[in-house]
């Protein structure tokens, strides 16, 4: 029997966790993907915590030593009798049964924060997006979503800081990709949510070889750029995607990606897929971004990578 593919989307409250986890499972098909989210393994309520003093992405507010049990037992196909953190009223709900699909996605705050949580993953990826940006998806999700106020939510934030930078951001260096959404020129607004991407790729796993068209066109393709650099003090591939870059731009690439699986070729025809990086522009409306399609595009491309290469170990064993 064929074990789940997981794969895990660390990031900071409202980094855009959900959204990504969401394009994703709508690629590989909703009805294989199983979604955990390992917030869920508060060990305090919100009432609890404001009594204790301890913000949610403390590491003793969380039972890690469950979350970690429950993603070997999911990693070997078992279901887990998962906890439950309900974010709208603050409260532990009653835990829910699960049972894992052909593919898990582990997204929240510490997915990566134990070594033996780190080793259930077949691909991590970590998301970084400017901490303004961070700031403003925070006020309007906390807001619009779970009943705060936006003094509220800004206060949280100071609060929030020291742990996010203990506990949260050191998570970064163990991830295979590091994804930074940005806004051009620092200007969201003017751009109605057409996001610039940056994609710092580690050769922790084996990417897609953009070289040849990267490198083959010079300034044509300055909407898309390769370069080596160093992230944490390690040399990285980074592809830079904008969010003007045009369709034969972003198709030459996603070319790329989907010639080396076969599955992807299908994900690849936007007549087919009309949701493929879709997301909301600041006035409310559904906009096209391409750097959101390639990065839902290269992440599938990984977790189908990974379910070859445990075929292929199965084989062997066999």
């Amino acid at each position: 029997m064929n074990r789940p593919i997981i794969l895990g989307i660390v990031g900071d409250s409202a980094a855009g966790k959900t959204t990504l986890t969401k394009g994703i499972a709508q690629v590989l098909g909703p009805e294989d993907v199983t979604v955990i989210c390992t917030d869920d393994y508060h060990r305090y309520d919100r009432k609890q915590r404001a009594e204790i003093g301890i913000t949610a992405i403390h590491p003793d507010c969380n039972y890690l030593d469950i979350m970690q049990q429950h993603l070997f037992q999911l990693r070997n196909g078992l279901p887990i009798l998962k906890p439950v953190y309900n974010h709208t009223t603050g409260d532990l709900d009653a835990p829910e049964y699960i049972k894992p699909g052909k593919f898990v996605i582990v997204e929240g705050l510490l997915g990566y924060s134990t070594r033996k949580a780190r080793e259930c993953y077949d691909v991590k990826v970590y998301l970084a997006p400017p901490e303004s940006l961070r700031a403003k998806w925070k006020v309007k999700r906390d807001t619009q979503k779970r009943g705060y106020t936006e003094e509220q939510v800004l206060s949280q934030l100071k609060q929030r800081e020291p742990d996010s930078e203990n506990f949260i951001r050191p998570q970064r260096q163990w991830s295979d990709i590091v994804i930074s959404f940005y806004p051009p020129d620092d200007d969201s607004e003017q751009n109605n949510g057409h996001l610039n991407v940056r994609l710092v790729l580690r050769p922790t796993i084996p990417h897609p070889d953009f070289t040849q068209i990267i490198n083959g066109n010079g300034s044509s393709m300055s909407a898309i750029r390769l370069d080596l650099d160093r992230d944490m003090s390690k040399p990285v591939d980074v592809l830079e995607v904008d969010g003007h870059a045009t369709l034969e731009q972003v198709n030459r690439l996603e070319q790329v990606i989907c010639s080396d699986m076969p599955y992807l070729k299908n994900v690849c025809d936007r007549e087919s897929n009309p949701d493929l990086g879709k997301v909301a522009g600041t006035t409310g409306e559904s906009i096209q971004s391409y750097p959101l399609a390639l990065t839902q595009l290269l992440i599938t491309y990984h977790m189908l990578k990974a379910t070859q290469t445990s075929q292929e170990g199965l084989q062997v064993k066999v």
